[in-house]
């Protein structure tokens, strides 16, 4: 397998006068205080996924907010050659919005978020998947104003460099993340991006992706899944150094949320990064959470993520 299709197969994985208005005014006043103490949760997508909070969260009284990534806007990259029946030779060729896109580019767009909600009480940044990458650098840049940083089987890079350095290690090589190469359509070399046609009928690349993606889950969670999958992702972010630094990054309360079924990142490297992490900052161990959960976590799977994310912020 040659370093470019290596990147690839690793792009796998929110009243009246007076006293009544005196009295709207403290009501405010003490609304206001209240506010304060409501915890907000970031959520960093992974490969190919679009900015979106977390409903349950957001009805127990907590504030979601979805990072929008640069160039993850469905209105960039869904195309009338992407609908059914499908343009393929088109779709091959069209101009990637995704094209040069960096990590630095999704941390800035994640640092920005944070600003802002940081301003409105305590932050928990949870990333998943790849977005582990992003909220390591994110934490680089403003370790004062994050409470918490959350791992959801994501990755967290310490002694090696980059989500494709640990997925060439031998707990990344049961990886079943190059299940996406035959759904790649166009050469990502010319697009600077890679490119996967999620919305394929082919039945082999769908078990594949479906065995190494979500195994547990049924037909219906899966086609979802594909459904809300953007074709576009960085060529760059998984080989990009990802590593944080241990007098910023270091010093953050984290949380792992280890998924025993994953095949994308398996278990064996979660626990791989987890220690090697706590290794580097042995005074801010990371506090670990198990879920019976693929890679990406079934209904009632993420029901578990919601409920440890819940306990965090109180």
């Amino acid at each position: 397998m040659n370093d470019l299709t290596r990147r690839t197969a690793f792009q796998l994985a929110a009243a009246g006068a007076g006293t009544a208005a005196a009295s709207t005014a403290a009501s405010a006043a003490a609304s206001a205080v209240k506010r304060k103490d409501v915890t907000t949760f970031v959520f960093v997508t992974g490969s190919n996924g679009t900015a979106g909070g977390d409903a349950e969260l957001t009805l127990r009284g907590h504030r979601t907010v979805g990072v929008n990534l640069p160039g993850h806007g469905p209105e960039d990259q869904l195309h009338r050659a992407y609908q059914a029946p499908q343009d393929l030779a088109t779709l091959a060729t069209l101009p990637s919005p995704m094209a040069g896109v960096t990590l630095d580019d999704y941390v800035e767009a994640t640092v920005d978020v944070v600003r802002r909600v940081s301003r409105h009480g305590p932050v928990i940044l949870v990333g998943g998947s790849l977005g582990g990458s992003t909220i390591t650098k994110t934490a680089d840049e403003v370790p004062g104003l994050i409470d918490r940083l959350v791992y959801v089987g994501a990755y967290c890079c310490t002694e090696l460099r980059s989500p494709a350095a640990y997925l060439e290690t031998p707990e990344g090589g049961t990886s079943l993340g190059a299940a996406i190469l035959p759904g790649v359509v166009g050469d990502p070399r010319l697009l600077k991006a890679i490119r996967v046609n999620w919305r394929t009928n082919d039945r082999k690349f769908l078990d594949a992706a479906k065995a190494a993606f979500i195994a547990e889950g049924t037909d219906g969670e899966f086609l979802a899944l594909l459904n809300s999958s953007l074709p576009d992702e960085s060529l760059q972010v998984s080989s990009a150094d990802a590593r944080g630094r241990k007098d910023r990054w270091g010093r953050v309360r984290r949380v792992y949320v280890r998924q025993t079924l994953d095949r994308v990142i398996p278990l064996a490297l979660q626990d791989r990064m987890i220690r090697e992490a706590d290794e580097a900052t042995p005074g801010n161990e990371f506090e670990v959470f198990t879920v019976k959960s693929p890679h990406a976590p079934t209904r009632a799977a993420y029901q578990q993520v919601t409920d440890i994310l819940d306990g965090l912020a109180k």
